[in-house]
């Protein structure tokens, strides 16, 4: 946990930027209820209408010494000194598009409109790009022509909640106003890429604003600003934070003159005191689906969780950049990992982004330490590694109750090999430059209850996650179903260990009845040909995730599986996400289950909602990973026994003739 203290300066870049003026002009109406109650003046002047900011001076300050960084600070704050007409900032775009109109004209139509929408991050796991300006309004599918907004300079004593509603917007000006404060609402602006809060009455900053992570410039220029919440350290694409002409302390000052506002951000975003923390989230509920107990039945009930733990050298600043440093420790994290996994009292447990040193030196010893066993394959580039960098190697560890379950067998899978070595497949070009290069695996257990001998097949995988390979990610769900019913077919005969004075267990006259988990991070969503295939039992030779492709039988023919498979999520919609990043938050992981074999009596529910809307993403203080914690439990449908009819009575060919006479 951090300790309370002074912003340290002493690390941090900060990349040039320019003032981005591109911005539709929308007039603010009466029909447009976005603002408060204010006269609609056009003035000369520049600055506040009638609201003269104290702060402004005509005093020279000597720039010839000062740093790159303040240097644009000093830059920025004069265009904002002078941007104090009403429109401002509308006005000027529509002139510069109006003086560019002709070029645009000669220049072909692969000019990319100013308008255009970029997307929020290019790491994300599933579906269509994360476009800043995807409406997300209540008329989600109406054309968006427009998402900046210019407020600027019309002496606005307060914003209407109803300007929070328009979450499509990617600019907003809401200098040289009057306005003392700035509403909560304001964090739903996620999209917000530049903020211009210039030249008001602000006393402070909402620590909302640490929820608009694809805010690039944040200005706050001439307000009456003494410090800056902690919760701008979440802030990690900011590229200018405009603070002159604020009574701010003086530390601030120095890391921005030095280093500019990266280091700044860092600043606050490692050093934030324990009560600028948020609370921590109420328990998740769990969710009872069936409660029904058959007193005359041995009920063979089990609990499974599944959760992608996020290895340690992916946790880096570099990708968490909204994470503090000592929440992406290692030490720190996986302290909390091993609660969660012990507090579960889970049967079986699922875990992906494992590495070797990992699984080996922590999780093995104190998982034992709680009567779990355990097995783990880690990916194949392990192989081509020396020893000291192959324990950094992740992979997938499927852990179970050893007072509970037996291992009868095991099995790993790699996806890449088992392609190459099928002959519809070995000759492909697309197997080669799409399959071929990524190395994920999967692993396969099955296990036996030592009371009732009910078998169970567990498979615990880790899918590709670029969304630009769903054809490679549908290959390896494909491959994972095919060695599945292999190694089913294998084990089936496997001799029990039980003790031949307890009840015989099940018979399992064919391979598909044996009752089926597949846990793990598919990195696919579900408008994906991945959850189709599992959901549905197939998918055609022409899905649009395969395409263009080449993969022998399975893109001539289609693909199948026999398993009558669901996701035990689905019986309440699914979770609202199981990865929650700036970038992307929507549900990859999943524990499907065998609906003939197997029936759903409870599920760990959603994180709870009002903790969210402090928390820009995972991990954090509280979530080690940036994916979340599922868990289901189960009960074994009992097997129906095939009861022989008797035979016919035969009352004798004699009495039968009489009778027909």
């Amino acid at each position: 946990m951090p300790q309370a203290g002074k912003l340290m300066p002493g690390f941090g870049q900060q990349n040039p930027h320019h003032l981005d003026q591109s911005l539709g002009h929308m007039q603010n109406t009466g029909n447009n209820n976005i603002s408060g109650s204010h006269q609609h003046n056009i003035s000369g002047h520049f600055g506040n209408g009638n609201y003269p900011s104290p702060q402004h001076t005509n005093s020279t300050v000597d720039m010839r010494n000062a740093s790159t960084h303040w240097q644009e600070q000093h830059q920025l704050l004069a265009v904002s000194r002078n941007s104090g007409e009403p429109h401002y900032h509308a006005r000027k775009a529509a002139l510069e598009n109006k003086n560019s109109s002709a070029t645009l004209a000669i220049t072909n139509s692969s000019t990319p409109n100013p308008y255009s929408n970029t997307p929020v991050s290019s790491n994300r796991k599933d579906g269509p790009p994360a476009d800043v300006g995807e409406p997300k309004n209540a008329h989600e599918g109406e054309r968006q022509d427009w998402n900046a907004l210019d407020l600027g300079g019309q002496g606005l004593h307060a914003l209407s909640n109803a300007l929070f509603n328009y979450t499509f917007l990617d600019k907003l000006y809401i200098n040289h106003n009057k306005l003392t404060k700035l509403p909560a609402a304001i964090g739903k602006l996620k999209l917000l890429q530049v903020l211009d809060a210039s030249s008001n009455q602000l006393t402070e900053l909402p620590p909302e604003l640490g929820m608009l992570t694809n805010l690039k410039q944040l200005l706050v220029f001439d307000n009456k600003l003494n410090m800056l919440p902690f919760e701008l350290g979440s802030l990690y694409k900011l590229e200018v934070v405009g603070v002159e002409g604020n009574p701010l302390d003086d530390s601030y000052k120095q890391i921005l003159v030095k280093e500019g506002t990266r280091s700044l951000i860092m600043n606050l975003r490692d050093n934030s005191p324990a009560d600028a923390i948020p609370q921590p989230p109420v328990e998740r509920d769990w969710i009872v689906l069936d409660d029904t107990k058959n007193p005359n039945a041995e009920i063979d009930s089990f609990q499974v969780v599944s959760y992608n733990i996020l290895c340690e050298k992916y946790a880096t600043a570099n990708q968490y950049g909204y994470a503090a440093n000592w929440t992406l420790d290692w030490q720190y994290r996986r302290e909390r990992i091993l609660n969660q996994l012990i507090e579960s009292k889970a049967d079986i447990v699922c875990l992906q982004e494992v590495d070797a040193e990992s699984y080996d030196e922590y999780l093995v010893p104190n998982m034992a330490n709680s009567n779990y066993d355990g097995y783990h394959q880690v990916k194949t580039r392990a192989r081509t590694m020396s020893p000291s960098e192959s324990k950094k190697v992740d992979g997938c560890a499927t852990f179970w109750r050893s007072d509970k379950y037996t291992m009868l067998a095991k099995h790993s899978l790699n996806f890449a090999q088992i392609a190459i070595n099928r002959e519809d497949l070995k000759k492909t070009v697309d197997i080669f430059n799409r399959v071929m290069p990524k190395d994920n695996i999967a692993t396969i257990v099955l296990l036996e209850n030592r009371q009732t001998g009910s078998r169970l097949l567990v498979a615990n995988v880790h899918i590709t996650w670029d969304p630009e390979y769903r054809d490679v990610k549908l290959v390896q769900v494909a491959i994972l179903l095919e060695e599945i019913q292999k190694q089913a077919a294998v084990w089936h005969d496997i001799k029990s260990p039980r003790d031949a004075s307890l009840p015989p267990g099940p018979v399992y006259t064919e391979t598909s009845q044996i009752p089926l988990l597949i846990c793990g991070d598919f990195n696919s969503i579900a408008d994906s040909g991945v959850y189709e295939l599992l959901s549905k039992g197939a998918i055609a030779s022409d899905h649009d995730d395969l395409i263009g492709r080449s993969y022998g039988n399975l893109t001539e023919d289609g693909i199948s599986h026999p398993f009558a498979l669901k996701s035990s999520y689905s019986h309440v919609g699914e979770l609202k996400f199981t990865n929650y990043t700036p970038g992307f938050t929507g549900v990859i992981d999943y524990i499907w289950y065998t609906a003939n074999s197997l029936t759903v009596t409870g599920l760990l529910g959603n994180v709870d909602e009002k903790y969210l809307s402090t928390v820009p993403g995972f991990p954090n203080a509280h979530f080690p990973s940036d994916h979340i914690l599922l868990q289901s439990e189960f009960q074994v449908k009992p097997r129906k026994e095939i009861v022989k009819k008797p035979p016919p009575p035969d009352f004798g060919s004699g009495s039968g003739n009489n009778a027909r006479r």
